[in-house]
This record gives C-alpha cells, sequence and structure tokens, in this order.
C-alpha cells in the first residue's frame, strides 16, 4: 500500500512519524512521509503529487482534533481527495483524555478510521483490513 504519513499543521513532533514510518514500511508499505506541521493545503498538494492509497495522520501535541478535522475537511471538499481513505491517531486533545464526541465528529467530517495514543495494534488492523478490501475489488 502507498501511504502518505504526516504531522498535523500545529505538530512539530518528528520522532513519531519517524517511528511510524519504519513501523509500516517493516510491513511492508511504501511510505512517503511530508514530516511535521503540515498545513492542510500544503497535504492535498502532496496528496495531489502521489499515487497514494491511504493518508496517516500523526498529532503527538495535543491538538489532533482540531488540526485533524481542519486537514479532512480541506481533503473532502477536493475532488482529487475526496475519497483517499484517512486515518489520525494520536493526542487529539491537550487534556489527554479521549473524547468520544471529538472522535464522533472526526469520522463524520470523513475520517476512515480515529485511533488512540500509540495504538499500533489497531493501525495495523486497519491496514490488514483495508489490504483485504483491496484484493476483494
Amino acid at each position: 500500500m502507498k501511504i502518505l504519513l504526516s504531522g498535523t499543521a500545529s505538530d512539530s513532533h518528528t520522532w513519531n512519524l519517524v517511528y511510524l514510518g519504519l513501523f509500516l514500511e517493516e510491513l511492508g508499505h511504501e511510505v512517503t512521509d511530508l514530516g511535521p506541521c503540515v498545513s492542510p493545503e500544503l497535504l492535498v498538494a502532496a496528496c495531489r503529487l502521489h499515487s497514494l492509497d491511504l493518508v496517516v495522520l500523526s498529532s503527538v501535541n495535543g491538538h489532533g482534533y482540531r488540526d485533524g478535522l481542519a486537514a479532512v475537511q480541506r481533503m473532502r471538499a477536493e475532488p482529487a481527495t475526496a475519497s483517499l481513505p484517512v486515518v489520525i491517531g494520536g493526542k487529539l486533545g491537550v487534556d489527554g483524555c479521549r473524547q468520544e464526541a471529538e472522535v464522533a465528529q472526526l469520522l463524520r467530517a470523513g475520517c476512515d478510521a480515529v485511533l488512540g495514543e500509540g495504538d499500533l495494534d489497531a493501525l495495523r488492523d486497519f491496514l490488514s483490513a483495508r489490504a483485504l478490501e483491496q484484493v476483494a475489488t
């Protein structure tokens, strides 16, 4: 699977992206890492440049909900990226607690999955399910 990995607009952490990139590559995926502090406009522009199967957004600083919502809304508004699957994971809020209302809003906005902090098993399961869907179609 061809995956675009990106930090959110206000998230300047790089270690999580390096780790996630290596994790995804070890699972056999081709990864393009945009790095930290990626605006929704830059994300959409990068998606247009690459032939992708999935976008993975990561947040460590606690603004994942706000930044992720802006990113997925921008992607869904663009015809070229409107149906591209998006997964977001990490710290969604500064309080550190998973807020189900925020998760629901991200899903309604167009995220295909919202994963918890460090939930690599859920990411692996999502990727396996996507791969099975691709084989079936």
